[in-house]
């Protein structure tokens, strides 16, 4: 299975990490240095915003 790239901007990834509270290792890590479980949180997050965005929308 090919992984898909691209799906959020870097800028949205930054900002998720920061609210999370694991962007300190993004900074000396890379991306590749975060846990799973944070990686599975900042998603979580995203589709939570997305769910509202689409919820205020219809509205």
């Amino acid at each position: 299975m090919a992984r898909r790239r691209g799906i959020m901007s870097e800028q949205f990834k930054v900002e998720l990490a920061k609210e999370l509270g694991f962007y300190d290792t993004v900074q000396k890590e890379g991306w590749g240095g975060i846990r799973s479980r944070d990686a599975g949180n900042m998603v979580k997050r995203a589709v939570e915003i997305a769910e509202q965005q689409l919820a205020s929308r219809q509205k």
